[in-house]
C-alpha cells in the first residue's frame, strides 16, 4: 500500500475506477464565462469513461462540449473519519454518432433533476488519482 505525504493510501487506477461504481453522484468541474463552475450530477462509469446526461441547451452541455473539465467523486462515513476521494481531468465529448446514443439510451442511467435529458456527455478518464483514508 502507497501512502502520500498526509499518510493517505493512494489508489490505483483501477481502484479508482471500482469506487467510481460506487456511488451515483459526482461534481464536474468546467468553465463557465472564463470562471471556474462545479456542478453536482448523476452519473454512470461505462468502461472506463465516464457518462452524464443532461439537457441539450443547458448551460453545463454548452461548457463541456469538447472541453477539458474535471470530475470528482468520493464517499464518506463521518461516524468513522473513513471514506475516499477520486478525482479525474479528461476530455469531455457530445455524444453524436447514433449507434453510441442507441447504446447508451439502454444503461441504467435516469437523470434525477426534473425536464428532459437527452444529450450524453462523456468524459475521458486520461488523469485519474485517488485516496482513501482509513
Amino acid at each position: 500500500m502507497k501512502l502520500d505525504s498526509a499518510g493517505l493510501e493512494v489508489l490505483s487506477r483501477d481502484a479508482c475506477l471500482t469506487r467510481l461504481t460506487a456511488t451515483p453522484i459526482g461534481r464536474i468541474v468546467f468553465t463557465d464565462r472564463a470562471l471556474p463552475a462545479v456542478q453536482p450530477v448523476n452519473y454512470l462509469l461505462d468502461g472506463d469513461q465516464i457518462v452524464v446526461r443532461v439537457a441539450i441547451g443547458s448551460k453545463l452541455a454548452a461548457a463541456t462540449h469538447n472541453a477539458i473539465v474535471a470530475f470528482e467523486a468520493d464517499q464518506f462515513d463521518p461516524a468513522t473519519r473513513t471514506g475516499w476521494s477520486v478525482t479525474v481531468v479528461g476530455a469531455a465529448r457530445a455524444v453524436t454518432d447514433p449507434a453510441e446514443y442507441a447504446r447508451l439510451l439502454l444503461l441504467p442511467l435516469t437523470p434525477w433533476a426534473p425536464g428532459s435529458h437527452d444529450h450524453f456527455i462523456v468524459i475521458g478518464t486520461e488523469h485519474i488519482s485517488g485516496r482513501h483514508i482509513r
